[in-house]
């Protein structure tokens, strides 16, 4: 595809601005009666289930999902991605009827308070603390994702927009939209968001297949295990699902070998539930909307219809991600070209007698399009003006500036890694050459008692599955693209909104209203909520740019998993402890959570290749062991008692728990469909 070929017309830019102008003014108009703290922050304790159900579900769907789901699934995972999605849905009902109650009944804001309640202002602040470093992490990423789907479609158009300069668009309108409103304007915004996001993905996945069904030849990855990708001829006389099937079944498969390095079957047993029992139960941004339910009734009925929900997207987000990788496999690779330069140079450096790497100096585009296969050349340009006029579609060529070129320098211990595994497969002889060399300086370095440093190779931005389906499917000229576009912005907004009004709560209730002003007034806590919500915003877009280094990842959406690693394990463990063994004395809470962040950084470093969801569960038990020890050696006199603390209605909902046994059995139906056993059937 051109550059040239995709455009913005005047339908999608008015379909645009109506959408975005819409979801603002009916989510101020909601709130405008916000007067007190309870109002900006938990939206008056008075949401009903429904704006619950889809304000959780555009809270947590953002371009960090459809671009970095997405993304996961054009690699060899493929469907197995989809176990946050359909986990979830069984987390959230379980959430529903096993933590809310007891949330409810404390009358707490913040997650950080209820271990006030059962454990000490410690463990509060610590939570606290720690949760407010892992949401700027969070906040760069999603305005990365964001800003990454913006920079590649305006590639696509022929202009360019940097990813700081997309950061900066999206961070101002979050921090304006949820600065004016809180949580009441989230929730309204949401209801309208939420729905364009299913209908969006849906868009995205009928044109998706639409396309396929009329392709000549698609991209296959053959073999999970080692990532080799196949290009094989379509049958002319074969339907789009066919085509999909006979192109993707390895990767419809939900249970992926042990060894894998993103998501291996065993992290399905244990380490999994951990972040999604943390992420649905426990983390700040998602619970405040049930924190403001208006009774346990509405907020459970309201996760309920939200898990529901979480069923179906893995059809609108993953599947459309893996046709993307079928149709768009060499331009995913084009797309990696920058990073793989700036690894390929300090290779070069590093091992100047390669046979696989060239370079050449501002060669002609004649020069580059004979360039052959399997062969690696730097095309080194005085400007970046000048790579611009480079048209070859070859990805064993790779523009990079002088400046960058001569900027580039390995260590005196640098090894390679191939992140990507389909690197390896797409690239053997280098591969083996690699590993040879890696060998080398390895031993050199045990030699020299020094530590190695490591270059990242990419095959595939898997990333930029989302905008070639964008860029690449969608009809253009009669609004399509617009719409689509605009419920996207819309889920980066929604999701920073809904972060960016968490991390002010608990810096306003746990950090400002605790330590610095015990005695302030109501309006002076949202005055300062509202400076915090500024504050934070900045730091994200400052911040979204730098996650854009592939020295960090090539997956965003591995990125916020992991990172979110620091903490989850030691708050799950913490809270469920604390629920279930009520005569667990108060150090307990404190214990847990610092016994978490110092072994999970340890682990890290000292057995970088234990998968990090296995990690995540080896931090998990480590914890509870600890919690268990001390309780045993000097348990609390008494078991705790969680007194009521709140005016709301707290009798369940019959109807909620129908609708969660249904959608349990569901989860646990396309768990079989999806297993060996149901695609050999």
């Amino acid at each position: 595809m051109n550059p040239e070929s995709f455009q913005i017309s005047l339908w999608d830019i008015l379909i645009f601005v109506a959408f975005v102008v819409t979801v603002v003014s009916v989510g101020l108009y909601q709130s405008r009666s916000e007067k007190g703290s309870e109002d900006y922050f938990l939206a008056g304790r008075d949401l009903k289930w429904w704006l619950i159900g889809f304000s959780l579900i555009a809270s947590n769907i953002s371009t960090e999902q459809f671009v970095g789901m997405s993304g996961n699934a054009a690699s060899h995972v493929g469907l197995a991605i989809a176990s946050y999605e359909w986990m979830a849905a069984i987390t959230l009902v379980i959430v529903a009827f096993a933590f809310l109650p007891y949330f409810l009944r404390t009358g707490i804001y913040t997650m950080p308070e209820f271990l006030e309640v059962r454990y000490s202002g410690t463990a509060r602040t610590i939570m606290a603390v720690a949760t407010i470093l892992i949401y700027l992490l969070l906040l760069g990423a999603v305005t990365y994702s964001g800003a990454l789907v913006i920079s590649t479609l305006a590639g696509k158009a022929g202009m360019s927009v940097s990813l700081a300069t997309g950061s900066l668009i999206i961070g101002v309108i979050a921090m304006a939209y949820v600065t004016a409103g809180g949580l009441k304007a989230c929730a309204w915004a949401d209801l309208i968001q939420g729905s364009a996001l299913v209908l969006g993905g849906a868009v995205i996945l009928w044109f998706a297949f639409q396309k396929l069904g009329m392709a000549t030849e698609a991209a296959s990855v053959v073999n999970v295990e080692t990532g080799a990708v196949t290009i094989q001829a379509l049958a002319p006389d074969a339907g789009a699902v066919e085509r999909f099937w006979d192109l993707n079944r390895p990767r419809m498969n939900m249970f992926l070998p042990a060894t894998d390095t993103i998501l291996p079957w065993t992290a399905l047993m244990i380490g999994l539930w951990i972040p999604n029992f943390y992420y649905w139960g426990l983390n700040q941004y998602i619970t405040q909307r049930t924190l403001g339910s208006a009774s346990l009734a509405e907020g459970q009925k309201g996760i309920v219809f939200a898990a529901l929900m979480k069923l179906l997207i893995p059809f609108v987000i993953v599947v459309p991600g893996i046709i993307a990788f079928n149709l768009y496999s060499n331009d995913m690779r084009l797309e990696a070209r920058g990073d793989t330069a700036s690894s390929m140079a300090v290779y070069l450096d590093a091992n100047p007698s390669t046979e696989f790497v060239d370079t050449a100096e501002s060669p002609s585009n004649v020069e580059l399009a004979a360039w052959p296969s399997g062969r690696y050349l730097l095309a080194i340009f005085p400007d970046g003006g000048a790579m611009g006029a480079i048209e070859t579609r070859s990805p064993y060529v790779l523009p990079i500036t002088r400046e960058d070129f001569d900027g580039k320098r390995a260590g005196e211990f640098t090894v390679f890694v191939t992140e990507d595994q389909s690197w390896a497969a797409v690239n053997p002889g280098l591969a083996e050459e690699i590993d040879a060399f890696n060998s080398g300086v390895r031993e050199a370095a045990r030699t020299a008692g020094s530590l190695t440093t490591s270059e990242k190779m990419i095959a595939f931005k898997y990333d930029t599955a989302l905008a070639q389906l964008l860029g690449n499917v969608l009809p253009q000229g009669v609004g399509i693209v617009g719409f689509v576009l605009a419920a996207l912005l819309g889920a980066v907004v929604s999701s920073l909104a809904a972060m960016l009004n968490a991390a002010s709560t608990i810096f306003s209730m746990d950090v400002f209203k605790k330590f610095i002003r015990p005695k302030a007034s109501q309006a002076t806590t949202v005055r300062v909520g509202r400076f915090a919500v500024v504050a934070f915003g900045i730091v994200a877009v400052f911040l979204a740019p730098q996650l854009g280094n592939p020295a960090i990842s090539n997956s965003i959406f591995t990125i916020i998993q992991e990172g979110q690693g620091f903490i989850s394990p030691g708050i799950l463990a913490v809270f469920a402890f604390g629920l279930l063994v009520r005569r667990g004395p108060a150090v307990c809470g404190t214990a847990g959570l610092l016994t978490n962040i110092v072994a999970y950084g340890l682990l890290k470093v000292a057995v970088p290749d234990l998968q990090f969801l296995n990690r995540m569960a080896v931090c998990f038990a480590l914890c509870l062991i600890v919690m268990a020890g001390i309780t045993l050696v000097k348990p609390r006199a008494e078991p705790i008692v969680f007194e009521q603390n709140t005016a709301i209605e707290l009798e369940t909902s019959g109807i909620a728990k129908i609708g969660g046994v249904l959608v349990i059995a569901t989860a646990i139906l396309f768990y079989f469909l999806f297993s060996p056993l149901g695609l050999a059937g």
